[in-house]
């Protein structure tokens, strides 16, 4: 990707959210945990309650370490408050070979999915959240170089077949929006929605599919490889292979499906020939909702 790429993204993903509203924070939900939350009773202060150090990143300011907590290990500590963690939405966008699938005519699926994570970060930070990327690639924050930031961390590739949700770093009881195929192995799928779900992380998974891979158009001599190569499959009878493969594709959606509400998340199929427009206001209204 040039050196333009980023700048580009974010261009086109502020556009994307333009024509919506701003996401508005629940008044209910923000006064309870600002200034009357069940923790933030335990100290004066709107939103000032401790809530946890976590490993200071590159991107940290300075200013943000507490030298007095990091003076008693190896490593550098930022302090973090209940209402920083309350307002942090955090981001994961599948980096795999996958992802780079498209039939003619079609963007490939990671455009599409890095598109609807950045323009869901325009719209998060002007409703004052804070947005990061999860694997501590990128804390929470909502200073004017964020977006910029997300979007050159969000253009990095993976060589990998098939990619999985990295939970690390994920605040406890904030949010997750991840969004992927899902066509590669579910169990560390599972595994992270089950982590995150035992923080109290509460998100949105959202499914993001070329219309090849819903229909299944292939017929006669076919050769099937992943993107990166690392799995192939030659048929003479393509077509004898559809039902079948709709099948398991039906199964790994219900399968998804399932563990989002096992887990009090959403869940969400989208295609790349669909409107980025509508999927962004599903986003939007998934997003809003909180617990």
């Amino acid at each position: 990707m040039t050196e333009a790429g980023p700048i580009a993204l974010r261009a086109r993903a502020e556009a994307l959210a333009a024509p919506l509203p701003p996401l508005l924070a629940e008044a209910e939900h923000l006064a309870a945990t600002v200034t009357m939350g069940e923790h933030g009773r335990r100290r004066p202060g709107a939103g000032s309650a401790f809530w946890q150090y976590r490993p200071a990143l590159p991107f940290d300011p300075s200013g943000s370490i507490d030298w007095r907590r990091s003076a008693r290990s190896d490593e550098a500590y930022v302090r973090e408050t209940e209402w920083q963690i309350a307002q942090s939405v955090m981001l994961w966008v599948d980096p795999s070979a996958s992802m780079d699938y498209a039939s003619p005519k079609m963007a490939p699926k990671k455009e599409r999915a890095r598109l609807l994570a950045l323009g869901s970060a325009v719209l998060l930070t002007r409703g004052g959240e804070r947005v990061g990327l999860s694997g501590l690639r990128l804390p929470p924050r909502r200073h004017a170089g964020q977006l910029l930031r997300l979007a050159e961390l969000l253009a990095q590739d993976d060589q990998a077949d098939y990619g999985a949700p990295d939970i690390h770093g994920l605040p406890p009881q904030s949010r997750a929006l991840f969004l992927s195929d899902f066509l590669g192995d579910p169990a560390p799928v599972e595994a992270a929605l089950t982590g995150a779900a035992e923080r109290g992380v509460r998100g949105v998974l959202m499914m993001v599919l070329d219309p090849a891979e819903e229909g299944f158009p292939f017929g006669g001599r076919t050769i099937f490889e992943s993107m990166a190569g690392g799995l192939r499959h030659e048929t003479r009878q393509a077509r004898d292979l559809k039902d079948r493969y709709l099948e398991r594709l039906a199964e790994r959606k219900d399968r998804l499906a399932a563990l989002a509400r096992a887990t009090g998340w959403l869940f969400e199929v989208h295609h790349t020939d669909a409107s980025a427009a509508s999927a962004l206001l599903w986003l939007y209204g998934a997003l809003e909702r909180r617990g």
